[in-house]
């Protein structure tokens, strides 16, 4: 249930400033007399007077996180691709360090997660961060192997 304070407070009119000298907000329309408030286009918020203002002195850190995790992701079917293209040997094991020297991921990617899109028929032991569940049980069905990496056994 609303209170009659708020109904009254919900049908009260909008001030209509500089309507007369009758409204009581006439004349100079509530912004007092003359100075750089009383005109208008006047932004002056966070002027410091000629002092680097605080909001531009203080690093930027907004959304973007101080640790970030980037997460790359390769999907099996382009796996195959590098496979059959020699990119990357499937004798050999297959893991963040050898996709990054092979230059497929940027140095700066710390992760990598394993998606099952595309056709996969290599015998591969893969070490990864993620995998789909797909994912894991077509590179076991092709008779690889994948390890996941922080996977808490229970």
């Amino acid at each position: 249930m609303t209170s009659l304070n708020s109904l009254k407070n919900l049908k009260r009119k909008k001030i209509r400033v500089g309507r007369g000298i009758g409204s009581g907000k006439g004349k100079t329309s509530g912004r007092g007399v003359k100075g750089q408030k009383s005109r208008s286009g006047v932004a002056i918020k966070s002027f410091e007077g000629g002092q680097m203002p605080l909001f531009r002195r203080l690093p930027k850190r907004g959304f973007n996180p101080i640790s970030k995790n980037d997460v790359a992701i390769i999907n099996l079917g382009d796996l195959q691709k590098l496979i059959d293209n020699k990119k990357i040997s499937p004798d050999s094991k297959i893991n963040i360090d050898t996709l990054k020297k092979s230059k497929l991921f940027r140095k700066s990617i710390n992760k990598f997660k394993v998606l099952s899109n595309g056709d996969f028929n290599s015998k591969i032991d893969i070490e990864v961060d993620y995998s789909s569940k797909i994912a894991k049980e077509k590179i076991e069905k092709a008779g690889g192997q994948i390890i996941i990496k922080n996977q808490s056994k229970s």
